[in-house]
């Protein structure tokens, strides 16, 4: 069984700064890409950023500048360096993972709140 913990959201205020974690334990090989996704309450769930073996990265538009994608291959983690944080980036911050022939895990989220 594959299994994703995040960890590092909470509630900060505008401007302010978080950095999230998410580890990959388990039966778990291959790893291609692993990215962060996030959902807004009646809102669909958004790519947030990727990073791929070969440390290629992709950011939405949204959070280039601010937010900063990397990856530790030995601990099977990746991680969200959140900066100059807006109410707007309020949502639940999900780890994705690709690996095992592509197949996509997905993490149970963790809440950001970011208060004006």
């Amino acid at each position: 069984q594959v299994r994703l913990v995040e960890s590092g959201g909470g509630l900060v205020q505008a401007g302010g700064s978080l950095r999230l974690s998410c580890e990959a334990s388990g039966s778990i090989f291959s790893i291609t890409v692993m990215g962060w996704y996030r959902q807004a309450p009646g809102k669909q769930r958004e790519l947030v950023a990727t990073i791929t073996t070969g440390d290629s990265t992709n950011y939405a538009d949204f959070v280039k500048e601010r937010f900063t994608i990397s990856r530790d291959n030995a601990k099977n983690t990746v991680y969200l360096q959140m900066n100059s944080l807006k109410p707007e980036d309020t949502a639940v911050y999900y780890c994705n993972i690709r690996a095992n022939w592509d197949r996509n895990f997905w993490g149970q989220g963790t809440q950001v709140t970011v208060s004006s």
